[in-house]
């Protein structure tokens, strides 16, 4: 098991370089599944949505459920060196569901609504409304028989959508942080990969996504997205609760931004993060608490630093 560990995030670590490198400039009644999938991008990179939390975990195939997730960064109230730091707060309420279409479809849907805030001297600053509606189906390329004597796999690949019926303002492209928006204002498109590998009680869950984002009616266009991630996780149960805690760690790497197909500077950026949560099931309700700090960051040439995220999640399980 160590070995495989190691391999993963071995392997998540290089595809962040390689696409950094193409940048310009059983006793125990255990869960169904646990999946950790892309949903809004995230608010470096593009939207303020709030929704990249890099892992979203749950305790069951079919849900529909609510999520409250919050981001602080600090940012430059403008270019100079000596220019004022400010605290930006992003918050999201989202409804979410996982939908089986038959055994080896299944269809994922995120409906966000923001609260952005900024704290500048001058006088806060924010926004509210609904974000970016994204729906996603993953096609289920491989599962191995559960056999309590070998590990176990699941492979999943999956592409989507992401309609743009969040309000984009170019006005706030002014600022240092150009993702202060509640939606890229434009159709994005993702793809992702999750691979599943698990032995008795333990689990490691590996996931990949690309987004791919178009230019919109202002004719502005939020740079491709990477997201990567690998979480540890540990089945334990009392009774009739389920347990799980979890560990890992999570990637983001942004091409830059463009304004009328010019590169926008000081837009593309990278950033890495450690991740620690926890899931509780019973019956037909789950709830999970995660939490992401950054370990490694480089943000829009280091004029933007995120602080954490969290993220809080009660599930129906249908």
């Amino acid at each position: 098991m160590k070995k495989i560990i190691i391999l993963f995030l071995l392997t998540i670590q290089c595809a962040q370089a390689q696409f950094n490198a193409l940048l310009p400039n059983d006793e125990v009644d255990l869960p169904n599944e646990y999946s950790y999938f892309f949903d809004d991008c995230d608010a470096c990179g593009c939207s303020a949505s709030g929704g990249s939390m890099g892992f979203n975990s749950m305790l069951s195939e079919q849900f529909l459920g609510v999520r409250y997730m919050y981001q602080h960064y600090k940012s430059k109230d403008g270019v100079f060196n000596n220019s004022p730091w400010i605290d930006e707060n992003f918050s999201t309420a989202q409804i979410w569901g996982r939908i089986p279409v038959n055994k080896k479809i299944e269809v994922m849907v995120m409906v966000p609504y923001h609260f952005l805030n900024r704290e500048k001297a001058s006088g806060n600053q924010t926004l509210d409304g609904m974000g970016d509606v994204t729906v996603m189906a993953f096609y289920n390329v491989l599962q191995t028989m559960n056999d309590s004597a070998s590990f176990q796999h699941k492979i999943l690949i999956g592409a989507g959508v992401k309609a743009p019926t969040g309000k984009f303002d170019n006005k706030n492209n002014g600022s240092v942080n150009p993702s202060f928006q509640l939606g890229t204002g434009s159709w994005d498109y993702n793809v992702a990969a999750e691979y599943i590998i698990r032995k008795d009680k333990w689990g490691l869950n590996s996931t990949l996504g690309y987004i791919v984002k178009t230019e919109n009616d202002k004719k502005y266009q939020f740079g491709n997205q990477l997201n990567y991630g690998s979480t540890i996780f540990y089945t334990a149960a009392v009774k009739n609760v389920n347990i799980v805690p979890q560990l890992g760690v999570a990637g983001e790497t942004y091409q830059p931004n463009k304004d009328y197909s010019e590169e926008v500077p000081y837009t593309k950026g990278d950033i890495f993060f450690g991740k620690i949560g926890v899931e509780i099931g019973y019956k037909k309700f789950s709830a999970g608490v995660n939490a992401m700090l950054p370990i490694n960051q480089n943000l829009t040439g280091g004029r933007v630093e995120a602080d954490y995220r969290v993220a809080f999640n009660i599930n129906y399980i249908l």
